[in-house]
């Protein structure tokens, strides 16, 4: 299977601030890579270089089989693009839209008419065709914006954090019609700060920090990196917390951390039920009681705190610019 998107050794400088410091990855036809870290690490600078809105300062990449600084006029017409804000003119009708970005597209008057109308039903949208954007909710919003990114229907997509501010239900709607389209074929690199988000849709992910590539693989093989689940236990007594941290640590193997604001313990096991019993028999023993007890699988930020050290903050400097 031939690579759809290759980036290697991307560097990008906003003045003093390093925004992409070597970043590599690679994405196969017809699959789905995540990028995945917070705000701040590059994500959007990456998708911006990869879909010729920036120049890189060094490295190179390829889209579609393209260079992304030789061939930038001929790649453009092989890419959609999502952003983080939809980019969709509130003055114009839903089918307005599409029909201006297929005429962009060099499709056409009745071409491009006729490819608005079928993304419109494709992404339930029809309803509202003839009603002005403004009028839209957000997740009526996203939904023009990805079906924008479709008129020419191109082999390759870049999605950047394409569900950022929806409530859960146009979230789940939006994953289902990004579901639709990497079955049909499509290459999508996504970027995203949800672990939940990549889950749903990414074959692989890269975990980014400071413009690097820092970790990379699937969901489960990340997981697995931090620890695979986590027992969670909250204590009746916070004097008993420092007792219970010790009699954990005498006898597990693994991360033990302590959150004395929440009276929590999180201990990081391999063996999830086992561990857990194990845990509270040991608690049981010793008389200290505790309140709650659970586990889960990590969450993006004990993925990204395991990685890294610190916790996920900060914002990318080219949104940052983009915004002042």
């Amino acid at each position: 299977m031939s690579d759809a998107i290759t980036a290697e050794g991307l560097v990008k400088r906003y003045g003093e601030s390093t925004a992409l410091d070597g970043l590599s990855f690679s994405v196969p036809q017809g699959t789905v890579l995540a990028l995945l870290g917070p705000n701040g690490c590059g994500k959007t600078t990456a998708v911006r270089v990869l879909t010729t809105l920036l120049r890189p300062d060094g490295g190179r990449a390829t889209v579609a089989g393209c260079d992304v600084v030789r061939d930038a006029r001929r790649l453009r017409a092989r890419i959609g693009l999502s952003g983080q804000y939809a980019a969709v003119d509130e003055h114009l009708t839903g089918a307005e839209n599409l029909e201006m970005v297929g005429r962009l597209y060099h499709l056409g008057a009745k071409r491009a008419k006729a490819r608005a109308r079928e993304l419109l039903e494709r992404f339930d949208l029809a309803a509202a065709a003839d009603r002005l954007v403004k009028g839209y909710s957000g997740g009526m919003r996203r939904r023009i914006d990805l079906a924008g990114a479709l008129v020419a229907d191109p082999p390759v997509l870049f999605l950047d954090e394409p569900t950022t501010g929806l409530d859960p239900r146009a979230r789940a709607a939006l994953w289902d019609t990004i579901s639709e389209l990497v079955a049909g074929g499509s290459t999508l690199l996504l970027t995203t700060q949800y672990m939940e988000e990549a889950e749903r849709l990414a074959d692989r992910i890269v975990v980014i920090d400071q413009g690097r590539a820092i970790a990379r693989g699937t969901v489960d093989e990340l997981k697995d990196q931090v620890g695979g689940s986590r027992v969670e236990l909250t204590m009746a007594d916070a004097a008993e917390l420092e007792t219970a941290r010790q009699i954990l640590a005498r006898s597990l193997v693994g991360t033990i951390r302590t959150v004395p604001e929440s009276l929590q313990i999180i201990v990081s096991v391999i063996d999830g039920p086992e561990s857990l019993r194990l845990i509270l028999g040991r608690l049981a023993d010793a008389g200290i009681r505790v309140r709650d007890a659970g586990m889960r699988r990590p969450t993006l930020d004990d993925v990204y705190l395991t990685l890294t050290g610190r916790q996920a903050s900060g914002a990318d400097p080219q949104i940052q610019e983009a915004t002042r």
